[in-house]
């Protein structure tokens, strides 16, 4: 369950938590035409910063493109919101979630009177997959449901309807026991999970899924590319085949929801030795020290949130 906060941004103006709605004969809940994204702040020593704010908009504003959305908000206007918005709810750390959708409108699938609407909202959020599951790692299967293949959906953009499939893979998952679904691609090769991109390590050589795969690009993806490169870990984008999965030292999703999170199991096949392995551990390690503050490094991917006070201790 959402825990509501204060304002929600809608058309470049804070409008109460309450008051964000949209018709039932919207053309976003009758044919799925949204597009967003999922970006983390995090509570820093130094103050909340949004992770990667830039590149999430420069995404953003992407898939309203290849989907025909006219934006009438610029890239820094955006970014500026999300600013704007953490500090209105007053959070030191949360999840901020920016929507473009088609309004109400025409109700028939050509979308030509309907108005583009923008929304932004954050909200506290913790561990995606479970609270424990970045140290024990979580278990998941290959899915029945395939990701989409290339042109019939448009894989790197994150819209609602690319979802639906996702929903799928995530549901069945759940109904037979494990946590999280591995799609493969129309061609049989491993894809990514339903809300994760998806790492491999084999020899010591860390794998992931090329952009052909029907995968997003993924921001916290690109991260752990950038981060390997300066741990000095052997990276490649290449096909995966699903086997590889069951004989790999290790398996980890990546995300901004998921972050960096070990796999143990797939299909009930223990990944080497069912638990977070040093590879992982590493890149891991790093990731948070990158997303807190801890170390400095050469991108400056924390966009700095001024103005919100700590939070008050709570009485015993």
């Amino acid at each position: 369950m959402v825990k509501a906060t204060e304002k929600i941004w809608h058309n470049g103006r804070l409008i109460p938590w309450d008051a964000a709605k949209i018709h039932v004969l919207a053309h976003v809940v009758n044919y799925g035409s949204s597009v967003f994204e999922g970006i983390r702040c995090y509570d820093t020593k130094q103050g909340p910063g949004i992770f990667r704010a830039v590149d999430h908009t420069r995404r953003l504003l992407d898939s309203a493109k290849i989907y025909r959305m006219e934006v009438p908000y610029s890239l820094d206007e955006l970014t500026e919101a999300m600013v704007e918005l953490v500090q209105a709810n007053k959070l030191r750390s949360c999840y901020i979630r920016p929507i473009i959708l088609r309004g109400y409108g025409d109700v028939g699938v050509l979308p030509k009177n309907n108005p583009i609407e923008t929304y932004m909202a954050c909200y506290e959020w913790g561990s995606y997959l479970g609270p424990d599951c970045l140290a024990r790692g979580v278990d998941v299967c290959v899915s029945s449901w395939t990701r989409i293949a290339p042109n019939t959906l448009p894989a790197l953009a994150k819209s609602g309807a690319n979802y639906m499939n996702s929903q799928l893979i995530r549901m069945e998952a759940a109904v037979n026991g494990y946590e999280e679904g591995i799609a493969l691609d129309n061609a049989g090769y491993v894809s990514e999970g339903s809300g994760e991109n998806l790492f491999v390590v084999r020899n010591g050589n860390l794998l992931t899924p090329p952009l052909g795969a029907s995968v997003l690009p993924g921001i916290t993806r690109d991260t752990i590319l950038k981060i390997a490169e300066q741990l000095g870990i052997p990276v490649s984008e290449t096909l995966i085949p699903r086997e590889m999965l069951y004989i790999a030292e290790e398996v980890f999703f990546s995300g901004t929801a998921a972050e960096v999170t070990p796999i143990r199991s797939v299909d009930r096949i223990v990944v080497g030795d069912g638990r977070c392995g040093p590879i992982t551990k590493e890149i891991q390690q790093r990731f948070f020290e990158i997303v807190t503050g801890s170390v400095k490094n050469a991108f400056n991917w924390l966009m700095p949130v001024p103005g919100v006070p700590e939070a008050e201790p709570v009485e015993a």
